[in-house]
């Protein structure tokens, strides 16, 4: 047995130990969406810093817990705030919640994000559904010895984020009565936020949106053999010749409208897969 799948199963048995129901989907909440959790029923709730080799998150407006319970009636896990490589984490601990997830009976892992977007046909507070993603972190969650009993060496990536799961988003927007947008997105280490000539490089490489996060949680759910499910909220617009300062209560005032959408179609997503 590795030390990886070590940590993965302590950290398991604390939690099953309070909460033994197998989860169909795992939920990891960024930037100013914490409120989603709020939904969830017979909640049973961690402390990060209560649960085996979890790190700690320090993101402002990241709540920093475990949530076990059921949405609509679907036994799920969420994790109320994540961790991001510019807080001075490896990608494997970064990564780290999401084995544990999987580990615990999640099929299915749901990640959103706060990004900005560097598509102009996007406006701010748009929901979009990540159709794809560019790893410009400049490591990667895999490295290193592979524990064949968590997943291949070479795990494929034809399909990051799972079309199937994809189309069921956009039929439950459209029953919702908006549009869901789609775009790649491209993860950059952070934490500054891109200069105009960034911002011109990563559009002219095919981006839609930029952050901090996501695709190293991505990475690993594949490896595990998850099926991923990502969305962006648009919190700032990187368009180069109308760039302006931003600020972090900026995008928490935009990830907080763009999160009602969030909070109406995820529920309805959930349902569905259930």
């Amino acid at each position: 047995m590795s030390e990886l799948r070590k940590r993965i199963d302590e950290a398991c048995q604390v939690i099953s130990a309070q909460w033994a129901t197998p989860p169909a989907i795992g939920l990891v909440l960024g930037t100013g969406l914490g409120g989603l959790a709020e939904q969830i029923e017979n909640a049973t709730t961690f402390a990060y810093e209560d649960i085996p080799h979890f790190p700690v998150s320090t993101a402002p407006s990241h709540a920093g817990q475990l949530v076990c319970g059921t949405l609509g009636g679907v036994p799920l896990v969420a994790m109320e705030g994540r961790f991001h490589f510019y807080e001075g984490y490896s990608l494997a601990e970064v990564t780290f919640p999401v084995r544990v997830m999987s580990s615990l009976g999640a099929e299915t892992l749901v990640l959103t994000n706060a990004a900005g977007g560097m598509n102009p046909e996007f406006e701010l507070a748009d929901v979009v559904a990540i159709s794809d993603h560019i790893n410009l972190l400049g490591d990667n969650p895999l490295r290193g010895p592979n524990d064949d009993s968590l997943g291949p060496r070479f795990p494929d990536m034809c399909d990051p984020y799972d079309p199937a799961l994809i189309q069921v988003a956009s039929e439950c927007a459209s029953e919702l009565g908006w549009e869901l947008k789609s775009g790649v997105f491209v993860a950059v280490a952070g934490p500054n936020l891109e200069t105009r000539a960034e911002y011109r490089m990563l559009r002219r490489l095919g981006a839609d949106l930029v952050g901090m996060s996501t695709v190293p949680e991505c990475l690993v759910a594949r490896h595990m053999s998850m099926k991923v499910l990502g969305f962006s909220i648009v919190t700032d617009m990187g368009l180069p010749e109308e760039l302006h300062p931003v600020d972090i209560d900026m995008v928490l005032e935009q990830a907080a409208r763009g999160g009602q959408s969030l909070a109406e179609l995820i529920p309805r997503i959930v349902a569905r897969l259930g």
